[in-house]
Order: C-alpha cells, then sequence, then structure tokens
C-alpha cells in the first residue's frame, strides 16, 4: 500500500492519543481515518435503507386463529 506523509499540528494529534487510547502519532491519525470511513460506510448504508419501502403491518401475513 503507498504511504502519504503529511504534517499535522501536534496538539491535534497528542489529543487524539489521548481519545483513542493509542500511543503512536501513526496509529492515531490511522484509527481517525478509518473511523471517519465507517460513519461514512454507516451513513450510505441508512440512506440506502432509507430509499427502501418501509414495512408495514398491512404486508405481514395474518396470524394463524384458533
Amino acid at each position: 500500500m503507498a504511504k502519504v506523509n503529511i504534517s499535522l499540528d501536534a496538539e491535534l494529534v497528542v489529543e487524539v492519543m489521548v481519545l483513542a487510547g493509542v500511543g503512536s502519532p501513526q496509529d492515531a491519525v490511522e484509527a481517525v481515518v478509518r473511523d471517519y470511513i465507517a460513519r461514512g460506510h454507516r451513513t450510505e448504508a441508512r440512506v440506502q435503507r432509507q430509499g427502501e419501502p418501509r414495512r408495514t403491518t398491512d404486508s405481514l401475513p395474518p396470524l394463524p386463529e384458533g
């Protein structure tokens, strides 16, 4: 996998390290990026589900009597 080098404000990275409970700046930034991507995928899934017709009680089969 290709690598990218960037500069970030040290205070931001330290804060992420503390919040994420990781010990290295590399792990902290990777955790944030992975979380951002996962959040985007969850949002996409929700939007797709909203486009589907909603299930109503009318579409359920009747309960057996007796």
